[in-house]
Order: structure tokens, then C-alpha cells, then sequence
């Protein structure tokens, strides 16, 4: 199946060419307004799907450039523990919006949970396979007869028969090793796997910096396959009462994005001190370097950051029930409010 997603290789070249307070899961979601015209800032509160890393620069230069700001928005930054916690706080309204994972948005969203997509910036999938470059895995087909670790239940676990399947290799011949996140990268610097399976732009750099080895990304997207990643949430109820705030946060977080896709390592260094989980600065440039080719498809390229198009929302949808991460596939409109359209410029 195709999906008209470009791969990875072609989004790069195009996309290069062309306070904040870290709190715990308590948001203040109940607390927040409608930003007014008055030059006043509402307090807002986001949760991240983990801990901070590059592909969150954008939220830390916003703040500190001003964008939220701008948009009447005092933006507090909170660290996530996986999409799905992400989901669930945002749904529970311990905070007021969420950055998540759009399968484990869509799989919360069909168990009840009252969230919505209200923009997806992660338009290409970082889902790869990561093996040390000095190995003799250099093709889909090295794969065979290798042992991989996974994290089970996830997107990119759950897909990758998906990703074997169209790379032409028997999933029976790949050993799955399942492990947390942590336990992967372990596992992998240890020699006692072969390599993992996650997102390229996250684990990858904090590989090669603790390793001092080269590492090898095979791409999803290079075989074709392809579904949207980590996007902005919020509640229903947020969007049905305070649809202002929520265009608002659309439109700051857009521009954010584009701010600093223009400026890497102005973007990143706004993240400095601000957790102290936080990788060292060369490795939150190189992820955020490796999130701004994931940012648009051939529908949205050439405009605003977290412009979605309905027919990568089905395309999405497809894959994801093809995969059982879905019951069926459904129409979009369930899992995404169109109406939120950042306003902004690219």
C-alpha cells in the first residue's frame, strides 16, 4: 500500500532547502480563559509525551522569544511519561493540552477518552530500526536472523510486521526482545541485542553520544509506510467552551515551530537548565535537526507547521487498523477537529 508520503530522504532536503516551569502532572486545566486583546497572558499548561528532548525546542524558544506570549498565552511546560499518560491527564483535564502520539491518541480516543487531535506537526513517522553502522546490517533484509529489542504495545512495535511485511522479510525470522525504554538502549550499547526499534530522532543521537558509534537508521517511510507521530491534543470540553484558546495555542505553537526550524541552535539552547534529565546540547540539536524533516508530506509542504491534510489522516487511520492498533478504520473527524487550521505563515 501507498500512502503519498514522501520518505524521509526527499522531506529532508525539502524541509532544509526552504515560565516555563517544568511542574508534575497537575496542570490547571479548570483555571484556563479565553486569551483577551488586552495585551494579558492566560496561564496554559502542556504536558509533553516524555521527558524533554530536541524535538521539544520549539515550546522552550516560544516562551522564551515571546510567541505564546504573543498569543495571549503564559505557557507552563510540564514532562510527560508516554503518549498514553499524556492522553489520559489531557482527557482528565489535569492539564489543558497534551503532545502525544497520534496512535495512542486515536487507541485512548476509541476507550473513551474525550481528547482530540487539534493538529498533528509530526507528519512523517520516526519509527526505524537502529543498528550500530560498523554492523553487517545494512538493508531491511540484514535483518534476518537478528534479535531486536521492542518496547510491546507501542506504535512502532506494533507496526513492524507492517514495515517487514513491505520490506519483503519474514517476520519469523526476526526475534522481538521486549523491554522499556531505558532497557533498549541498554540492551543495544551492551551488544545484547542487535539493535531496537523507536523513534529515529530521540534514541538514535543519545546512542551515538554515550556509544561514540556511528548509528544506522532503516526507516519505516523508506519502505513506504508511513502514519502520523506526536501532534497537539486537548479536551472536548476545552475546544467546545474555549475554542479561542485553543486556536490561540495552535497558532503559537505553528509559529514556534517555524521560528525555530529558521533558527536549530537558538531553539535549542532555550531548552538549557531546564530539566535536569536533559541531554547534553549536541544531542538536543541533532534531535530537533532530525524532527524538522518530519514536519510536512507532500499535502502540507510549503505551509504552516501543523497543517494537517485529510487524506494523511486516513492514510494514517488505514495503516494503524491494518496493524489492529484500531478496532476498524473510521472517519477522521473522530479523532481530529479540522477546524483549527494554524492562520500563521510557514
Amino acid at each position: 500500500m501507498k500512502f503519498g508520503f514522501r520518505t524521509l530522504t526527499t522531506i529532508g532536503a525539502a524541509a532544509v532547502a526552504s515560565v516555563l516551569v517544568l511542574t508534575g502532572c497537575g496542570g490547571g486545566g479548570s483555571a484556563a480563559k479565553d486569551p483577551g486583546t488586552d495585551g494579558k497572558t492566560t496561564a496554559v499548561s502542556l504536558m509533553l509525551n516524555w521527558y524533554p528532548y530536541g524535538e521539544h525546542a520549539p515550546f522552550y524558544y516560544g516562551v522564551q522569544e515571546g510567541i505564546f506570549a504573543k498569543h495571549g498565552i503564559d505557557l507552563q511546560i510540564s514532562a510527560g511519561q508516554g503518549s498514553t499518560k499524556t492522553a489520559q491527564a489531557t482527557g482528565s483535564k489535569q492539564t489543558d493540552f497534551g503532545w502525544a502520539d497520534t496512535p495512542a491518541v486515536l487507541s485512548n480516543i476509541d476507550k473513551g477518552v474525550k481528547i482530540k487531535s487539534v493538529g498533528v506537526y509530526l507528519q512523517t513517522t520516526p519509527s526505524a530500526v537502529q543498528v550500530f553502522a560498523d554492523s553487517n546490517i545494512r538493508t531491511p533484509a540484514d535483518l534476518a536472523g537478528k534479535t531486536i529489542a521492542v518496547s510491546a504495545g507501542d506504535a512502532p512495535t506494533t507496526t513492524f510486521p507492517v514495515y517487514l511485511d513491505k520490506a519483503g522479510v519474514p517476520a519469523d525470522q526476526v526475534t522481538q526482545q521486549s523491554l522499556d525504554s531505558a532497557g533498549k538502549m541498554s540492551a543495544m550499547l551492551s551488544g545484547r541485542v542487535d539493535g531496537l526499534i523507536g523513534f529515529a530522532h530521540d534514541q538514535g543521537p543519545t546512542i551515538a553520544n554515550k556509544s561514540g558509534k556511528e548509528v544506522r537508521y532503516l526507516r519505516y517511510s523508506d519502505q513506504g509506510l508511513n502514519f502520523f507521530s506526536n501532534g497537539l491534543i486537548a479536551n472536548e470540553a476545552t475546544i467546545e467552551s474555549s475554542p479561542e484558546l485553543v486556536q490561540a495555542m495552535v497558532d503559537a505553537t505553528s509559529e514556534a515551530f517555524a521560528a525555530a526550524v529558521a533558527n536549530p541552535e537558538a531553539a535549542v539552547a532555550a531548552m538549557e537548565g531546564k530539566d535536569p534529565q536533559l541531554p547534553p546540547r549536541q544531542v538536543l540539536l541533532q534531535q530537533w535537526q532530525q524532527t524538522i524533516p518530519l514536519l510536512s508530506t507532500p499535502e502540507t509542504a510549503g505551509k504552516a507547521p501543523g497543517t494537517n491534510s485529510e487524506a494523511n489522516w486516513r492514510a494514517t487511520i488505514d495503516v494503524l487498523s491494518s496493524a489492529k492498533l484500531l478496532d476498524k478504520a473510521e472517519d477522521p473527524a473522530k479523532y481530529w477537529d479540522a477546524k483549527f487550521t494554524p492562520t500563521g505563515k510557514p
